[in-house]
């Protein structure tokens, strides 16, 4: 006679899961939670993931929105590369995102830095310099439109008390683009309360050990504050990035991509050939062209976050 056991047989486990999902309480169960995801599905399917395939065949066709689209293989392809706005957007769009993003994180870093030492009355300034974050768009982009009026504007009254000269701001081919770019700076709120949040978070201990070795605020900052906040900062360059490049409503309501196109962007370049030349495949292909940029873009910021993303606990 044998001494080893039975080996226990391999269906065993798959027999007891198949049975456990047969019983009525499971299906009822797994029948809630598919409706309780059914509205979503169905709003994804309908008015996200439609639109994305349609977008996709529209790139090949030429469709004016009044008539029956009609399959024109690569000639959208072809007008884009010989197209010199699409050229002149992107430069303008790039130009936004180089000057925007990195000063709208400055900004937000040093006023998180400020309100994160404690002083009176801090919950209040946070309020105030984040509400313009939360100021809707038109009316943020109107109020800016009279801050750069150059007859009765705020900017040029403010350049008045240093005896500079009046700037057409706006109006200017050479003062358009860094115009938005202040605008872009001014609500910085959001950025704000991320690195807040992050700089919370930094041990106390890690500061009190630098006070001991008798390190400079600008040592323990370099050395301690950049480095912990690091992902906070990559989050927010990221997020900055994507949003810069989908600037829309404040150069719409407030210069229309004029003068001479110096403040034409990407997407408002895609909303003219779409909705007011109904050229419905070329502006379909000028947005997956977008896509592609902003998707490559992320992915190398996300390659080159190796080198200076630092995670808590992470091996190094």
């Amino acid at each position: 006679m044998s001494d080893r056991l039975p080996a226990p047989s391999s269906l065993q486990p798959a027999r007891i899961r198949r049975s456990e999902y047969a019983s009525p309480m499971r299906r009822r169960e797994a029948l809630a939670g598919y409706l309780a995801i059914l509205p979503w599905m169905l709003g994804f399917l309908v008015f996200g993931l439609a639109p994305i395939i349609a977008s996709f065949l529209l790139m090949f066709t030429k469709w004016e929105v009044l008539t029956p689209a009609v399959w024109t293989g690569l000639s959208n392809f072809r007008r884009m590369l010989a197209d010199p706005l699409v050229g002149k957007s992107l430069a303008n769009t790039l130009f936004f995102t180089v000057l925007s993003v990195p000063l709208n994180i400055i900004a937000a870093l040093f006023a998180a830095s400020l309100l994160n030492v404690g002083v009176k009355g801090t919950n209040l300034f946070r309020a105030i310099i984040y509400l313009p974050s939360q100021m809707p768009a038109v009316a943020s982009a109107i109020l800016w439109f009279f801050i750069f009026s150059p007859t009765y504007g705020l900017a040029n009254g403010f350049l008045a008390w240093f005896r500079i000269p009046e700037q057409k701001w706006l109006w200017d081919v050479h003062l358009v683009k860094p115009s938005l770019v202040l605008m872009a700076i001014w609500s910085f709120g959001q950025a704000m309360i991320i690195f807040l949040a992050g700089l919370q978070g930094v041990p106390v201990a890690l500061y009190e050990a630098a006070d001991i070795d008798g390190a400079s605020v600008w040592r323990r900052f370099r050395s301690i504050t950049l480095p912990m906040l690091s992902p906070v900062i990559f989050f927010n360059l990221v997020i900055g990035i994507i949003g810069s490049f989908q600037v829309f409503t404040s150069v719409l309501v407030m210069t229309n991509g004029e003068p001479a196109n110096a403040s034409l962007m990407v997407v408002l370049y895609i909303y003219r050939n779409a909705f007011q030349n109904f050229k419905m495949g070329y502006a379909s292909l000028l947005s997956w062209v977008l896509l592609v940029i902003v998707l490559i873009l992320t992915l190398i910021q996300f390659r080159l976050s190796r080198n200076w993303v630092y995670y808590e606990g992470e091996k190094q």
